[in-house]
């Protein structure tokens, strides 16, 4: 992914480092990242630096632990290419099976079904992937919604798992392929704001939402919650892994809600910002999608001297910084 950034021009540096400080790095290491206007003004005196170049200095340090757009194109390279990768592989494989076009055909001969070697490694794959997401995370990109994030990573295990181990494979697989859609266009999206494509990261946003929206809020509970919560009954009856099945597969729909509904909120505030014709559903101050997707970059209040009005900044860096990591629809801040 490095060599087609760079060969896009994507920007290899951070942001702007602090100048080193051994009292300001011991208050930032040791008791706050945000100090407010008492102890600023403490610093003030101690130093003999205004208060606004001790805000400039913090700024500055907190952005320093932010990745680059280099890193974050990487990594949503990285995750494009696989979700391109299953959802092909998944379209043409599932093609070819009964129960793509008749769910009821998912629970034809339950549960002694065999284990075709392409449906095994299909699952095999999605799973270790979201097995290597759930401890990724760690140390990835940080992100303001962590512990949605890997409560999915956990659902998603636990589902492929489960579905495993019972052979309520062939309705998962219809879950996955519908699940990586959306996916990818999203990562997509990613990519082409971080290459400052805004038009067609637009296009790609809106494509996102859409694809998103229907997906999940409409196929997903027509299409898998039916044949799960109804077909699977009248066919088989009641057993103990049909309710087990079905509260993880409605938690996930949940998450789902939850969003979609990120994603109509942000998407009506980019356009509510952009009356004037410049717009970028990517980059809306204060964008709620950062908890969709981001979070490293999200905008800070800082405090000011008691001469000074508080206003709201941006985190120093270039517009590129998002998914999720969003350009200002205001005038610039000094720091950017």
């Amino acid at each position: 992914a490095k060599p087609c950034a760079l060969g896009l021009k994507v920007q290899a540096n951070g942001p702007q480092k602090a100048q080193p400080n051994a009292i300001l790095e011991k208050v930032f290491t040791a008791i706050t990242k945000h100090p407010d206007e008492k102890r600023l003004e403490g610093l003030s005196k101690q130093l003999d630096w205004d208060v606004r170049s001790i805000q400039r200095w913090f700024r500055q340090r907190r952005n320093q632990e932010k990745p680059s757009t280099l890193t974050k194109f990487c990594e949503s390279m990285w995750r494009f290419t696989f979700y391109l990768y299953i959802f092909t592989y998944g379209v043409r494989f599932l093609k070819k099976t009964p129960w793509l076009w008749n769910t009821r055909q998912c629970w034809n001969g339950y549960p002694y079904q065999p284990l075709m070697p392409d449906l095994h490694y299909y699952y095999i794959v999605e799973l270790s992937f979201y097995w290597s997401l759930m401890f990724s995370q760690f140390i990835d990109i940080k992100r303001k919604d962590f512990g949605i994030m890997f409560t999915h990573h956990i659902l998603a295990v636990t589902l492929l798992s489960f579905s495993y181990v019972t052979n309520l494979i062939r309705v998962g697989t219809l879950m996955l392929c519908l699940h990586d859609a959306s996916d990818i266009v999203l990562e997509a999206a990613k990519m082409a704001n971080y290459c400052k494509c805004q038009k067609l990261s637009d296009l790609l946003f809106v494509t996102f939402a859409i694809v998103f929206i229907v997906s999940r809020l409409g196929i997903y509970p027509l299409w898998i919650l039916n044949t799960t919560l109804f077909e699977l009954y009248e066919a088989l009856g009641n057993f103990p892994a049909l309710w087990v099945f079905n509260v993880l597969l409605v938690i996930l729909q949940i998450l789902n809600c939850f969003w979609s509904y990120l994603i109509v909120k942000v998407a009506y505030k980019a356009v509510s910002k952009g009356k004037a014709g410049k717009w970028n559903p990517l980059h809306v101050t204060k964008d709620d999608r950062s908890d969709i997707e981001s979070s490293s970059d999200e905008e800070e209040t800082v405090p000011r001297s008691k001469t000074l009005h508080s206003t709201i900044t941006t985190n120093g860096t270039s517009g590129a910084n998002g998914t999720n990591g969003y350009l200002t629809g205001g005038t610039c801040s000094e720091e950017h």
